[in-house]
């Protein structure tokens, strides 16, 4: 076993690598960028080394600073975690060239599974089932737009080098597909540096079931599949293990055909075979396909873990130390049922739009293992995955155990940053989910029910008052007042604003009142209630307010002094939602505009955001040009006033 390694990682991944690491008694270091000085899994390693500046290629990306960083201080293995380097044979080869271990598979295998053309014709040869396609090294788009007559719409263009959704487009219509066309090797090309694409058929009812695979080089096995269909732009939202509807016959199929795959190449260590599935009529043993393999450890690793007992980590330092796998495939079994569920700093219902700011309040529910690297007080920054949290239940049942879900995401709490909290939590109510019901398409059908936001209640605007006024805490005395103390605040939630009456009568006793209504807050054994009803736990950090009731609910103090400046430039200014690289910009001055038309392209997170006219009417100012780096709210494109 080793006696140190390093982790060439951030956030929550780099944490779960060390837990694992100091069980064994494994001493670890961190790398970290200026922003991530103060992060978690700084703190957690017992040496940690300084790599460069926030942007990834200027620190995590930077292979021979990583390689420096473990030869100073003595590591003699490199986990690389999932992302960044995680799947570089480059790295793979640089980090034994200097005379340590990769954690991970070959340079080799990665290379093999690395290409998705490339990878299916191996799987071919391996005997893996393949989705019908083109895989070819032809990129000509008419040649592209040919295959694709050939295949049969819909189709699905795939970036080669791709990942995370980004380089893919669905096509319906062979007059969309030039476009298409052109938009995937726009995104490929950022995000990867290789435009090139292949052509897939769509399969109209998918499922995205993966199998868990782990080698030691020569031999493998499989720890059973994880569902991931519940899926937001080609993104996992919520996954779960054993797949629902899955049988013993088609289990074999798919585990024996991951096994197949990952021995075709030697793979060492965890990696996971991703299939994709015709759910159109129940799971059968010839109705999935090979889409692409992860050479590394996934994000959704934890509900195997939960199902099967095996601390896949622990596995991998194992096998890179030199041993030969730890269990053969009978000595595997599966142990009741798993949800994960990715929580995210992001603003639903502005498009799922990746969101910072910093967490004043972090609070994850007793019962949930909860995978995180940020703590309260930490900030999202803007220049890495928003990801605040990993959660993961486990139960007898998928019944049982969705119903921890359910519950484990109304007691969850974060303040500071806007969440998809209250998206999980639909969907994880959502009844066709809960029957087991899932496809890939099933947020994008539903996505008005699943994004809508219930209002605040009564009771919610009164804890909030409440908390503004700082009548929450105990007093201490037990004065009590002969006829009511009015106190005024006024609080804003979202666009709407609440002029809040609170009159006091003692410190445990107060009558919140909102235009005609009203509500009794009364403390009893330190426990408020309101109503009747067990009063909602509070978070306050400066002006905002924000009530834990389902999701969270943020409100806004109104300061009393604070004059009203005006409705301001409205849908008439488009501003950038978070920081970015103008990558294009589509209008200029003079030219006419209908609401929906899209004026620029703006690339944040590793993501491209298009952004559309809110009205029509006539460009005024482009106050941005491609190229440009701008910063949340920057003014990019004024359009001229609407007239009275």
């Amino acid at each position: 076993m080793f006696n140190k390694i390093l982790i060439a990682n951030r956030g929550e991944i780099a944490c779960r690598v060390m837990e694992t690491a100091r069980k064994l008694g494994v001493a670890t270091v961190a790398v970290y960028s200026d922003a991530d000085a103060g992060a978690k899994h700084v703190m957690m390693a017992d040496e940690a080394v300084h790599i460069g500046p926030p942007q990834p290629a200027e620190s995590y990306l930077r292979g021979d600073a990583i390689i420096a960083a473990a030869k100073a201080t003595g590591a003699q293995g490199i986990h690389p975690g999932y992302g960044f380097l995680s799947e570089n044979p480059d790295f793979v080869e640089a980090v034994e060239a200097a005379g340590l271990t990769f954690i991970g598979p070959s340079a080799s295998a990665i290379r093999a599974m690395g290409l998705k053309d490339a990878a299916k014709k191996l799987m071919v040869e391996a005997g893996v089932p393949v989705v019908p396609g083109y895989h070819g090294e032809n990129q000509d788009a008419a040649y592209l737009a040919d295959q694709a007559d050939q295949i049969g719409y819909p189709v699905l263009i795939k970036a080669v080098a791709g990942g995370g959704g980004k380089g893919m487009r669905r096509v319906d219509d062979p007059a969309d597909f030039a476009d298409a066309l052109a938009s995937a090797q726009g995104e490929a090309r950022t995000a990867f540096g290789n435009a090139d694409v292949l052509i897939e058929k769509y399969i109209l009812s998918p499922r995205h079931i993966e199998v868990q695979v782990f080698g030691d080089g020569t031999h493998a096995v499989h720890l059973f599949e994880r569902d991931c269909s519940l899926q937001r732009r080609h993104q996992k939202v919520i996954e779960e293990a054993p797949a629902p509807g899955m049988t013993a016959e088609v289990r074999e199929a798919m585990g024996m055909a991951g096994v197949r795959a990952a021995e075709a190449i030697g793979y060492k260590g965890a990696g996971t075979v991703e299939f994709i599935v015709d759910g159109a009529n129940g799971l059968r043993p010839d109705g999935f396909w090979f889409m692409e393999m992860n050479t590394r450890l996934q994000v959704e690793h934890p509900v195997t873990e939960e199902i099967t007992g095996v601390d896949l980590v622990e596995w991998q330092l194992r096998v890179a130390s030199g041993e030969g796998l730890p269990k053969q495939q009978g000595e595997l079994s599966i142990n009741g049922h798993a949800f994960e569920a990715r929580l995210y700093a992001e603003d639903v219902p502005k498009g799922f739009l990746p969101a910072t700011g910093t967490l004043t309040h972090l609070r994850f529910p007793e019962g949930a293992r909860a995978d995180s690297g940020v703590r309260s007080g930490d900030t999202i920054s803007p220049f890495y995955d928003p990801m605040i949290a990993k959660l993961t239940v486990h139960a007898a049942t998928r019944a049982a155990a969705l119903q921890r879900l359910t519950s484990a995401l109304e007691h969850c709490e974060v303040a500071g940053s806007v969440t998809n909290l209250g998206f999980l939590g639909a969907l994880a109510r959502h009844e066709g989910f809960a029957a087991g019901d899932v496809d890939t398409g099933l947020i994008e059908r539903d996505l008005d029910a699943l994004i809508a936001e219930a209002g605040p209640t009564l009771s919610d605007i009164g804890a909030a008052a409440l908390s503004a006024l700082d009548l929450l805490k105990p007093k201490g005395s037990g004065f009590t007042l002969w006829g009511g103390l009015n106190h005024f605040v006024t609080l804003s939630h979202g666009d709407d604003q609440f002029d809040v009456v609170v009159t006091t009568y003692s410190a445990d006793h107060h009558v919140i009142t909102l235009g005609e209504d009203s509500v009794e807050a009364t403390r009893i054994d330190g426990q408020w209630k309101l109503g009747g009803d067990r009063g909602p736990r509070v978070a306050k950090a400066g002006n905002v307010v924000t009530v834990f009731t389902g999701s969270g609910l943020e409100f806004h103090v109104a300061d009393p002094l604070d004059r009203d400046a005006g409705a301001g430039s409205g849908a008439g200014v488009i501003e950038a939602p978070m920081p970015g690289l103008v990558k294009a910009v589509f209008a200029e001055a003079g030219q006419d505009v209908k609401q929906g038309d899209r004026l620029a392209i703006l690339e944040a997170m590793k993501m491209e955001h298009s952004l559309e006219a809110a009205r029509d009417g006539v460009v005024a100012e482009v106050l941005c040009a491609g190229g440009d780096q701008v910063e949340a709210g920057a003014p990019l494109i004024r359009l001229e006033d609407e007239e009275e």
